[in-house]
């Protein structure tokens, strides 16, 4: 393998485990940082790290010519964005491509065919891929045709958006005409692009990916689902994989899904395809396609053994993929939940602020994916993940008494945190009973804090 030099281009925990798995592959690697982050424990591990700019994001992590012209400067032949920031960027992809630094994801068009959930869902709709009834519509009018066709209850999704924004419920009729003004103002502001489109509500719906890697040799795999059920406000919680609520039949209708999506691109890199599953119709719709590395890639480690960063950096290096699909088995169970400094008793509030015991739990089957470490300053400028605590069991029963478990012996002081709340959750007889759908953690905070 040619000698390669990775700029890793994002903070957090993302940062150390891209980082790590350079290390344990021998490449040598640059970090590069906001001055707000120049202490972290990224830059402890990074080989250099050079300051992208000051700590507003929009000036350091989002700076696409920032960014590219540290890769350059540093000697950098390839740069891996993480999650978040400007892992979805086509712009990134293709500056890269013109200074000769591999991208270490999809291709630039890619990333713009799936940045579109419009295309993106007029491709699945193509290939036969099972969809939600919904559409465009480009006038009010067209929109209450359309909602009166498919019936409501109707969300109205961004095309271009993200993380529950540009997104809005629609219960009733009335209700239309100022949700679809609202999701298109939102669209607007927060993505450039203010086109919306509208999808039939699944209100008891289970939230399931598939994780999906190809190389440049035409070699794509899929290495089984994930389940996402426990969000609040579209924001995933606790992931778990595999999914044990699908029959065989859905199982291998969704994984057959996904890779018609992916061979159909010529995929390259990792990417997770999304549905909702209904219930009660016992249905599988195509929701989108992320094209990254996921916050919950190592529930999917854990139970196939595949490092996928690692076979993402080879991938990017012009390596085969060192396993076809036949190889990929799914063993056990595991369950992530993602640690945050947040105060669950304040409405979810930021609690940024200097980490005085950060003692993660020393017990079997557990993995602990951090930044952080006794003494640091957690800042409040970013977002307010601190870790993922994933835990592996030999079923699902095992995996949540072991989470149980290493979440009563996970010891934090300094910012408030969301430990409480994950404690009550996987202490819930719902998720024992695996009986959770998208909106059940939003019922439950109300029934803890009205009673």
């Amino acid at each position: 393998m040619t000698a390669h030099r990775v700029f890793v281009a994002n903070r957090g925990e993302i940062a150390v485990r891209i980082l790590d798995a350079c290390a344990r592959l021998g490449v040598e690697t640059v970090l590069g940082v906001s001055a707000a982050d120049v202490e972290t424990l990224g830059a402890r591990r990074a080989d250099r790290t050079v300051v992208l700019g000051p700590a507003r994001s929009t000036d350091s992590y989002l700076s696409i010519p920032a960014v590219v012209h540290a890769a350059v400067a540093t000697g950098c032949t390839a740069l891996h964005p993480g999650y978040g920031f400007l892992s979805e960027q086509p712009e990134l992809a293709r500056l890269c491509a013109e200074n000769g630094i591999i991208f270490i994801g999809p291709t630039a068009e890619q990333l713009e065919a799936l940045g579109d959930k419009l295309r993106a869902r007029e491709l699945a709709a193509s290939l036969g891929v099972p969809l939600a009834p919904g559409g465009e519509a480009d006038t009010l009018a067209e929109a209450q045709a359309l909602a009166e066709q498919i019936g409501y209850p109707v969300l109205i999704k961004a095309a271009h958006g993200g993380g529950g924004r540009g997104m809005k419920l629609v219960e009733a009729s009335e209700e239309l005409e100022h949700a679809w003004s609202v999701a298109s103002s939102e669209a607007e502001s927060a993505f450039g692009d203010g086109t919306v489109f509208l999808e039939r509500y699944i209100r008891d719906a289970k939230h399931i990916e598939v994780q999906v890697i190809g190389d440049t040799h035409g070699h794509r795999v899929h290495l089984g689902e994930r389940e996402c059920s426990v969000q609040r406000r579209y924001q995933k919680v606790i992931e778990e994989a595999p999914c044990a609520a699908l029959s065989a039949e859905n199982r291998r209708l969704l994984h057959e899904s996904a890779l018609r999506i992916a061979d159909a691109l010529d995929y390259i890199s990792l990417g997770t395809v999304e549905f909702l599953y209904d219930v009660q119709r016992e249905r599988l719709s195509f929701l989108e396609v992320n094209p990254r590395v996921q916050v919950e890639h190592p529930v999917t480690e854990a139970v196939t053994g595949v490092d996928l960063v690692r076979e993402q950096l080879l991938i990017a290096f012009g390596e085969q993929l060192s396993f076809a699909q036949a190889d990929v088995t799914v063993s056990g169970h595991a369950i992530e939940c993602r640690i945050t400094a947040q105060d669950p008793d304040a409405d979810f509030q930021p609690s940024p602020g200097r980490v005085i015991r950060w003692r993660p739990p020393a017990t079997g089957g557990i993995r602990v994916d951090s930044h952080i470490y006794e003494g640091y300053l957690f800042p409040p400028y970013y977002d307010a993940l601190m870790g993922k605590l994933i835990a592996f069991g030999n079923d699902r029963d095992d995996a949540v008494s072991r989470v149980q478990q290493a979440l009563a012996r996970f010891e934090i002081a300094g910012p408030r945190t969301n430990l409480p709340l994950l404690q009550a959750i996987t202490g819930h007889p719902d998720f024992a009973a695996n009986t959770v759908t998208t909106h059940w953690l939003e019922g439950m905070i109300k029934e803890a804090v009205h009673g």
